[in-house]
């Protein structure tokens, strides 16, 4: 290593020559030089920017556009879920309707009273039971 700077030191030219021999930025477009400076080696740097450069893209987009839509989204879906069931509230659950294919039991369920399913909601659903 000493010998190496003593050596660089002596002669201007090869000093310039061991500059650009240890630089990573090189002459050619990124880093490349003598033998790696081809249209290959360009092609690919160029995807690879490209690449990068679209990433970082699609990243912000996701970031800065995707999320505040997604909130505006589920507030209006929560504003409107509250209005549907301000509205529901006022209709009578004995005045609905009840259509032949409505509530089909061929077996009693083996709980309860054996007429409501496992997610019977009296609220919600209706049942008026034949008499």
């Amino acid at each position: 290593m000493l010998g190496l700077r003593t050596f660089q030191r002596s002669t201007p030219a090869l000093r310039q020559f061991g500059a650009r021999r240890w630089n990573t930025q090189g002459i050619g477009a990124k880093g490349l030089d003598g033998a790696a400076d081809n249209a290959f080696n360009h092609e690919r740097q160029a995807v690879k920017d490209h690449a990068a450069a679209s990433s970082d893209l699609w990243r912000k987009m996701s970031i800065y556009i995707v999320v505040p839509c997604l909130c505006i989204a589920a507030v209006n879906a929560w504003r409107l879920w509250g209005e549907h069931w301000e509205h529901k509230s006022h209709e009578p659950i004995e005045d609905r309707i009840e259509y032949p294919y409505m509530n089909i039991r061929t077996k009693n369920f083996f709980w309860g009273d054996g007429d409501k399913t496992a997610f019977w909601n009296p609220s919600v659903n209706i049942h008026q039971k034949d008499e």
